[in-house]
């Protein structure tokens, strides 16, 4: 495995900057933002450290240079919008640049992009399904075409109100995955695997990795925990973040040495990428680095 983490927690550094700053705190690689170039519409959205609707020829020689004088590997490139939007405008941008992820990914000779399958949130799982196999047959079809895996990111995209009632992202348990497997079964078509949902989402989040072993192409490195006085008072139908906290790994519920030795017994051999959402870290500059660090040595301890 190698060990790394979401670019996305630094948005004022270059890419220069993020690759150089990964090799000097003992990472192995960075999965790299790669958004529009405009404002962000949530946090960690609208990152951008690479344009992959400007990316010249000069620009992934600049790139690849970079993170080779660097010591380091692109882990995957990353993009999380929602395509199944019921906005079609904006549904049909994100999956465009989807697609321009994919041709970067290919030029920059990195196989995996990361990305949500996303969700109509007024609607139920049966009633997204015709718009699931509309949009994402294509989408995977273009990634088979072109060589590159795609890591569907379980988090189910709902914690505010906003979100209400059912989340922007079909793609968050077991039973769902099934069946968008069986859907679309292309062998590029897989899971970027993170365990706190699970946590909160009251879940196993051991049996999916012997049960999805062949699916799971990435995996994210964040750690939660959940408040049992307060989920007693709002229970589970309250706004998840009402009583659960995105924590760094080994601050939270996730038990870190049994996760890692089931990831071990799938025989799961990539990236494992620190995602930091932990607001007691996120002040600053500086404090972000510190939290990347922080989780640096505690992961380690699992990854040689």
């Amino acid at each position: 495995m190698k060990l790394g983490f979401v670019s996305a927690i630094l948005p004022e550094q270059t890419l220069e900057d993020v690759v150089q700053f990964a090799a000097d705190t003992g990472y192995d690689c960075v999965e790299l933002m790669c958004w529009p170039k405009g404002k962000a519409e949530r946090r960690y959205a609208g990152v951008t450290h690479i344009d992959v609707a400007a990316l010249s020829d000069a620009e992934v020689d600049t790139i690849l240079q970079s993170v080779s004088d660097a010591g380091i590997t692109i882990s995957g490139l990353g993009y999380y919008p929602n395509p199944l939007t019921p906005n079609e405008t904006e549904a049909n941008i994100y999956s465009e640049h989807l697609r321009q992820l994919i041709l970067a990914a290919k030029r920059l000779s990195v196989d995996i992009v990361n990305t949500f399958i996303g969700r109509d949130q007024t609607r139920t799982i049966d009633e997204n399904w015709d718009r699931f196999k509309q949009v994402w047959k294509p989408l995977i079809q273009f990634a088979d075409d072109n060589g590159i895996r795609i890591g569907i990111e379980n988090c189910p995209m709902f914690f505010t109100e906003d979100e209400w009632p059912a989340g922007q992202n079909l793609a968050y348990s077991p039973a769902i995955w099934e069946r968008m497997f069986e859907e679309i079964s292309s062998s590029n078509f897989g899971l970027n695997f993170d365990p706190s949902h699970f946590i909160w989402l009251q879940m196993d989040y051991l049996k999916p990795l012997a049960t999805f072993a062949d699916r799971i192409f990435h995996v994210h490195a964040k750690d939660v925990r959940l408040d049992r006085e307060r989920l007693d008072q709002v229970g589970i139908l309250a706004t998840p973040l009402e009583y659960h906290t995105p924590k760094l790994p080994g601050l939270g519920d996730v038990n870190w040495g049994s996760f890692f030795s089931a990831l071990n017994d799938s025989g799961y051999d990539g990236a494992v990428c620190v995602e930091v959402e932990d607001r007691a870290y996120e002040n600053t500059l500086e404090s972000r680095q510190r939290a990347l660090r922080q989780s640096q040595i505690f992961l380690r301890q699992f990854i040689g």
